[in-house]
């Protein structure tokens, strides 16, 4: 049985973020994506112009027909857009799912994605079922608002959190991997230049394929590391601002 990843996530049309960064670096590890989209956006390189969710009782419909066929243990979740959404979809996982949560309540251009009652939802309902959350500072800010980060890792209900300062770091970059609220590995890379449209998206999805593959968890999060950046290394421009991860490898 070929192993997959199902994905929940948004259809970024100018396809740096979302589903198809979600189903480019997938397929990438040899793994095979089942991909639901939660939400519509209208947006390109510059700004997040409009966001539309995607009807809750269809998410769940798609999620029973797939399971009702296929077997999947891993589940990655990107952006969802409302708390009925949230709520519906935490119904539907069990504890035979491997859930891998990026939550995305900003968007790389900084615009807001996510309202506060679907925050509150996502802390709820979602959050003690996920397995690994990959936030950078301003999510976990967002998530635990007032505490410090080890307080924040703690006040989380994540066996394992990855916790990256892309957004804080000036020139090296360190991802943490906490697991049951203690530190329990440093990663660090030299922070390169420019303004990147999907790497989040990019890293989450290459640990979901990779934990799908049977790969242990910290080896699997810097073989993840490590293929992210070399997409940024050699990311391209085809608008006017953020470049795109080139996530096609040779």
């Amino acid at each position: 049985m070929l192993d997959c990843v199902l994905v929940l996530s948004g259809l970024d049309p100018c396809g740096g973020a979302g589903m198809a960064a979600d189903i480019e670096t997938i397929n990438q590890f040899g793994v095979t994506p089942l991909p639901i989209i939660t939400t519509l956006t209208a947006q390109n390189t510059q700004q997040v112009g409009a966001v539309q969710a995607v009807d809750d009782q269809f998410i769940k419909k798609q999620l029973d027909m797939l399971t009702d066929d296929i077997q999947m243990n891993v589940v990655k979740i990107g952006l969802l857009s409302s708390a009925k959404q949230i709520n519906t979809i935490a119904s539907w996982l069990n504890t035979n799912h491997w859930i891998v949560l990026d939550p995305i309540i900003k968007a790389s251009t900084t615009d807001e994605l996510l309202t506060q009652d679907s925050i509150q939802a996502l802390k709820q309902e979602l959050l003690p079922k996920v397995s690994l959350l990959t936030p950078n500072v301003a999510e976990l800010k967002a998530l635990a608002p007032g505490l410090s980060e080890q307080e924040a890792i703690a006040s989380l209900p994540c066996e394992w959190v990855l916790l990256t300062t892309t957004d804080t770091s000036e020139q090296l970059i360190e991802h943490r991997l906490y697991h049951q609220s203690k530190l329990f590995k440093c990663f660090s890379y030299h922070k390169l230049p420019g303004d990147y449209h999907g790497s989040g998206c990019t890293l989450s999805s290459a640990i979901s394929a990779l934990i799908a593959s049977k790969i242990e968890m910290h080896i699997a999060v810097k073989r993840a590391l490590d293929y992210t950046y070399q997409t940024l290394l050699n990311a391209k421009r085809i608008g006017k601002i953020q470049y795109h991860p080139n996530r096609i490898t040779p």
